[in-house]
């Protein structure tokens, strides 16, 4: 087997993927971010691949999971590149569509999964936490790669998770196409809004945010695009709404899942005209604004469900950025923590010096169901209690009020279950979708956030093989 160069040396990486473009793609990005830092391989097949590693050094692999899949099966393949790989990281290339194609994926000899497209700098921040890991400083030190940011427009956490975020916001933020956020409750949405205002063309113009949850549905429609005086009881003179009021600058729909249906075929209407009428008024007056919204909810579970309009979610859904829930990057919990302690030590004029041991522990043992929003309170709280010194537990166990009952991810022991195995799962969970949505496989796959063509797949691999769910 080939030993890895010494370190310093450049990069080399092997690319397998039977897509010219995803090839191409791939490689400039690994080159515009690593410049001559990386030295990359690109193979169309197992084969070809297997051939390569037999004779040549490599530090990292990317493979595509469709390719594999199409050539003998993820399992065959990812256990065949592993084998020939020595200590070399694998990483599995998907487009996201599919969990369990992630999990079959690292059960076979992957060490991480990363969804299509890929970019350098967050390559470059997974590549330093999975060599950290795994014991392979080798391979995560590119010549060119960037340093990790600390702190970016209002966000706190370097994980690698976060790195994908920064630069995807980077990347979508000179656009004028509209963003469509996802993510739990206080992940950050409305600072990702704000980050993509600040960093695009139009960040000396308005920002205007609107939440969508929060405002009555008979006053929503003038909310957002104003009224003349005498359009309704109360309205005493022309008033203009917020889109008018974010003309050439960004306009922010927080929890748009929320809108009710006959407000979203008119917020269609602006978004394919570029014009608003303000309520009582029919003359059209042009707006020029750049739409970004957002949602806690699983927006395709709610095209599924008839409860979101599926022509505007494709109008808004053309630059998706998802936000990981913090118990997803716990790396993030501390700096997060102690970034929140000096601020509100400073606010309340107290002198806090950081947390226990102990206390640091409870932080990143638990599993923020409020994320950052409920780790910002609960640190605020502390503050506010307490008078300096170090955070002990007894200062966060009295502090916190929401979750004293929440479970701990290191908690108590049980018994453990019985595990049926993952194909039996997967068939479960899709024969129940299928249920539920009368066999409609195409509404099924959107409630799983799945491509129908996996549902087809999957469902002729069982069928093939003589899997019956609940079999021994």
């Amino acid at each position: 087997m080939p030993s890895a160069p010494a370190h310093g040396a450049v990069v080399r990486l092997l690319l397998i993927d039977q897509c010219r473009s995803g090839l191409r793609m791939t490689r400039e990005a690994l080159a515009g971010h690593w410049g001559e830092g990386v030295e990359t391989v690109a193979c169309a097949d197992v084969a070809a691949a297997a051939q390569v590693l037999r004779t040549t050094p490599i530090d990292v692999v990317l493979a595509d999971c469709e390719t594999l899949a199409l050539a003998g099966g993820l399992e065959a393949g990812f256990s065949r590149l592993a084998a020939l790989a020595g200590g070399a990281l694998i990483l599995a290339l998907s487009d996201g569509t599919s969990v369990s194609v992630a999990v079959e994926a690292m059960r076979s000899g992957a060490h991480d999964t990363l969804v299509r497209p890929v970019s350098g700098a967050m390559l470059a921040c997974r590549l330093e936490e999975l060599g950290r890991r795994h014991g392979k400083a080798r391979a995560i030190s590119p010549v060119a790669a960037a340093p990790r940011p600390s702190d970016f427009e209002g966000f706190v956490g370097n994980s690698a998770q976060m790195c994908e975020i920064y630069d995807q916001i980077v990347r979508v933020a000179p656009s004028s196409a509209p963003v469509f956020i996802t993510g739990e409750s206080g992940t950050g949405k409305e600072v990702t809004a704000e980050a993509l205002h600040r960093r695009s063309p139009r960040s000396g113009r308005p920002f205007i945010a609107v939440n969508a949850g929060a405002i009555p549905g008979e006053l929503m429609e003038s909310e957002l695009f104003g009224a003349v005086r005498g359009a309704y009881t109360g309205a005493h003179q022309d008033r203009k709404g917020a889109v008018e009021l974010a003309d050439g600058g960004t306009l922010f729909l927080d929890e748009i899942g929320e809108m009710d249906l006959g407000l979203q075929a008119k917020l269609l209407r602006f978004l394919q005209t570029g014009t608003i009428s303000r309520v009582g008024d029919a003359t059209p007056v042009p707006v020029d604004v750049r739409v970004i919204c957002a949602t806690n909810r699983n927006p395709m579970q709610l095209v599924a469900e008839r409860r979101f309009r599926e022509d505007l979610f494709y109008r808004l859904h053309v630059l998706p950025i998802h936000l990981p829930p913090l118990r997803q990057r716990p790396g993030d919990i501390l700096p997060l923590a102690e970034s929140f302690l000096d601020r509100f030590s400073a606010e309340e004029n107290k002198r806090f010096s950081g947390f226990s041991p102990e206390a640091a522990d409870l932080f990143v043992g638990r599993e923020w169901p409020g994320n950052v929003r409920q780790l910002q309170n609960l640190v605020r709280r502390i503050v506010v209690m307490f008078d300096g010194g170090p955070v002990s537990v007894a200062m966060v166990t009295a502090a916190d009020v929401e979750a004293r009952g929440e479970p701990m991810r290191a908690a108590t022991r049980r018994e453990p279950l019985a595990i049926q195995p993952m194909w039996q799962q997967e068939q479960r969970i899709i024969e129940e979708a299928l249920d539920a949505f009368g066999g409609n496989i195409a509404r099924a796959a959107a409630a799983l956030e799945i491509s129908p063509s996996t549902i087809y797949r999957k469902r002729l691999s069982w069928e093939r093989e003589g899997k019956v769910a609940g079999a021994a």
